[in-house]
This record gives C-alpha cells, sequence and structure tokens, in this order.
C-alpha cells in the first residue's frame, strides 16, 4: 500500500529511523511542527486512497487530526503515527511502538483499528493526554462527580471502551486519586489553563470540556 509520510518539525533527528530513499511504497513531506490548513490540504488533496503516516510528536497528531475532523475526512483516511518523542502519550495509551523503525513498520504495514477521538468545547482534539491542575472548581465524568472542590491534577486520556478516562489526583506526590470512565468530563472552576497533548491553551479558561466525538479515528495499530 502507498503512503505519505509527514515529517513534522525537527522530527528526524534519531539515528534509529530507518533509510526512507529505499522504499518506493512511500512519499516523504517535510512540514512544520503542528501544521496547519494551508500545508495539509494539498496533502490530503492528493492521498487518493493512501494511507497518512505522521512522524512526530503528539501535538503534531493532534494538528494533523484535527484538519482531518475540520476537513471531514475522519472516515475516509486511514492514519498512522511514528512517535519522535519516547514519552509519547499516544503510544503508551495505544499500545505503538516507541521505535521509530518498528513503529514505521507498523504504521505501513498494520490494520486500521479505529480508536475513540476526544474533543474540547474550544474547537481542539486530544489524542494523548491533557492534563488540568492545581485547579479548584467541580468536575463531572456523565453523572459522576469527580472533582467536589480542590485538586492537584486531573488527567484525562482517551479510551477505547467508554471513550475517555479521568484520572483525578491529590497529594504532594500525586499519590492518591480516583479513576472514572465515560464519554465526557466537564469542569467549573477557577480560571486555569489546561493542556492538551502537550500544548498550553492560550489562555485560561473558568469552564473547559473533553468528550468523545461521534466518528473515530482511524489509526493504524493492529499487528501485521
Amino acid at each position: 500500500m502507498s503512503a505519505v509520510l509527514l515529517v513534522c518539525g525537527n522530527a528526524l533527528v534519531s539515528g534509529e529511523f530507518p533509510d526512507l530513499t529505499v522504499r518506493d511504497d512511500l512519499r516523504r513531506l517535510d512540514v512544520s511542527a503542528r501544521p496547519g490548513k494551508a500545508e495539509l490540504a494539498p496533502v490530503f488533496g492528493a492521498l487518493d486512497g493512501g494511507r497518512l503516516v505522521v512522524f512526530g510528536t503528539d501535538a503534531d497528531l493532534a494538528a494533523v487530526t484535527l484538519r482531518l475532523l475540520r476537513g471531514d475526512l475522519l472516515a475516509e483516511v486511514s492514519v498512522g503515527f511514528v512517535p519522535s518523542d519516547p514519552r509519547s502519550a499516544v503510544a503508551e495509551v495505544w499500545g505503538l511502538p516507541g521505535e521509530p523503525a518498528r513503529a514505521l513498520e507498523l504504521a505501513l504495514g498494520g490494520e486500521v483499528d479505529p480508536v475513540p477521538l476526544v474533543r474540547d468545547d474550544a474547537g481542539g482534539v486530544l489524542v494523548g493526554h491533557g492534563e488540568i491542575g492545581p485547579v479548584r472548581g467541580v468536575g463531572y465524568c456523565d453523572d459522576d462527580r469527580v472533582l467536589p472542590g480542590r485538586t492537584a491534577r486531573i488527567v484525562v486520556t482517551p479510551h477505547p471502551d467508554s471513550g475517555l478516562a479521568v484520572r483525578v489526583t491529590s497529594g504532594r506526590l500525586l499519590r492518591r486519586g480516583r479513576t472514572a470512565h465515560g464519554r465526557a468530563f466537564q469542569l467549573g472552576c477557577l480560571a486555569t489553563v489546561p493542556r492538551y497533548d502537550g500544548v498550553p491553551h492560550p489562555r485560561e479558561v473558568t469552564r473547559w470540556t473533553w468528550y468523545r466525538h461521534t466518528a473515530d479515528l482511524r489509526l493504524v495499530r493492529g499487528l501485521i
């Protein structure tokens, strides 16, 4: 199967990555970190049924996924992911290889296994790890009140069954906490700044929602 490899930002800094010049099933395109509409629209238009592989950070994958969402292309495009950061939350959540060469082989030859896509009420997406805290307010995971006041940290990740998992932790060492699962997390709080996939929101908010989108992300993660 032919594929387009998006190399985002300065992702090609690891000596572990295979020599792309020997592959005839892969077209490489260098784009900026967290690429936007201007760079991605021509790429999407030229896919013609081929697979899209993103080599970069979780934030890069989120940027590409957001453009697929806004272009109504989630149901049409299969996405492979090669994490450039060994600490990738996406790789951890969905069981992707952390070593780039292995991740590329899976992204090119693996099976599509659709996974929940998490959105926020500010128009963004969350593909790996969202975090808020310290925070004071009231938060719900569906009908479950998970935050009745103040806490050190709230972490939200996609979850294969419910849509998302919400981990609320407290204490100096963040050892005390609880986890809830549902389709949506809603927070009302004193002004705070959410972070999603390593990127801080550009302004403080007093309300925030993460929720499962109606369509899944067609992620390549099945074994070859």
